[in-house]
């Protein structure tokens, strides 16, 4: 008798900026699950935070639709978490209640509310098994500020920079310009401190340009990160693991425009990945360590991408950021990190929700009155 499928319940849309990636990356990765192995239940979530009934997820990605709509009419059924853990419910569409089977999440629901440690612990309450990192990780991850604090905690390079919050700003503008010029020289890159995909960031080349800069970071996030302008190539490496993680070979991005903006990585299509990139094989070995210990340092699981800086001329290495939810999209770097490791994206897949069981499986371990143990 053959096993029986499982059941992954592919997570995407969501109230964030990042929605449109979102949805591409739900489509990619439904069109790679091996079908003998897996049946993808769609869990489409509008951009208000609606979960929709899985055949109208399913819907919304067979009809090429941009954004996760609701069904018109709307016959109102929706999905939603039980947190005593007895996963996820479908209510409402004539149908009463009814159980959800799943057996494992994986989430490409990119930036606020599906990679910063919002859904991670919804999951988490619900006891259904997610790809990817914890709520701890996920959190951290998502925060460039509180990142980059813990990557310098462990000793991991990392570039000049400093954060402003929105309040002193507007309390204080003056000195903020003055921290500013202090700790960086122009050009700076302004960023939101919880962000993905690009958005919200800014090149400053010039004093003059940092409060509009400041302002439209603001409009994305609470605190600001302002990180100094370095003359450096871009590069990528693929984390994939839990307790014994392994990193992708490095790849290179060459931007289409100034820097590697949303527009340069997802619009144009004219940005050049170079995978493997042009290294030397001792920078192509450190790159892919310090990959690692910033996947350590900030306790993640299943998947990252880490981005570095690499310094023109002085050759230093520079942590930049962690991803906690890559893009899955058909031109994204992760996957196509992995398939130049020789992974392939469907065994990638595959291999990520064993990570997921696994991991659910440890938790499982732990002592809880839901589980029967503790005092």
């Amino acid at each position: 008798m053959s096993e029986r499928r499982k059941r992954v319940g592919l997570l995407f849309g969501g109230a964030s900026v990042e929605h449109e990636v979102s949805v591409v990356s739900a489509r990619g990765v439904a069109a790679a699950l091996d079908a003998a192995k897996f049946e993808c239940v769609c869990l489409a979530v509008t951009g208000d935070g609606r979960w929709l009934l899985p055949e109208a997820g399913a819907a919304v990605l067979a009809a090429k639709a941009p954004r996760v709509e609701a069904p018109a009419p709307d016959p109102g059924g929706r999905i939603v978490v039980d947190p005593g853990g007895g996963g996820l419910v479908a209510q409402g569409n004539g149908e009463g209640t009814r159980s959800v089977p799943i057996d494992v999440v994986f989430s490409v629901m990119h930036g606020w509310g599906g990679e910063d440690g919002r859904v991670q612990g919804l999951l988490e309450l619900a006891g259904v098994p997610y790809v990817g990192a914890g709520v701890l990780g996920s959190a951290v991850g998502m925060d460039k500020r509180v990142a980059k604090q813990v990557f310098e905690a462990h000793g991991l390079p990392v570039g000049p920079w400093l954060a402003i919050d929105r309040d002193a700003w507007s309390s204080d503008p003056r000195s903020a310009r003055e921290a500013v010029g202090a700790a960086t020289a122009w050009p700076v890159f302004v960023k939101p401190a919880n962000g993905g995909s690009s958005v919200g960031i800014s090149k400053v080349k010039a004093a003059q340009e940092l409060d509009a800069a400041l302002e439209e970071a603001f409009r994305h996030d609470r605190t600001a990160v302002v990180e100094q302008g370095l003359d450096v190539r871009e590069i990528e490496v693929a984390v994939l693991g839990n307790g014994s993680p392994e990193a992708s070979v490095p790849g290179e991005i060459v931007p289409s425009n100034e820097f590697y903006d949303y527009a340069a990585k997802y619009l144009d299509n004219a940005s050049t990945l170079r995978i493997p990139a042009p290294l030397d094989a001792a920078t192509a070995q450190r790159v892919r360590t310090l990959a690692i210990e910033a996947f350590r340092a900030l306790d993640l699981a299943g998947l990252a991408r880490v981005d570095f800086f690499l310094e023109n001329g002085s050759g230093k290495l520079f942590v930049n950021e962690v991803n906690t939810l890559p893009g899955f999209t058909p031109i994204s770097m992760y996957p196509k990190l992995w398939e130049a490791t020789g992974l392939a994206y469907p065994l990638l897949l595959e291999r990520l929700i064993e990570l997921a069981l696994e991991r659910a499986d440890d938790e499982r371990r732990r002592a809880t009155r839901r589980g029967g143990h503790g005092g």
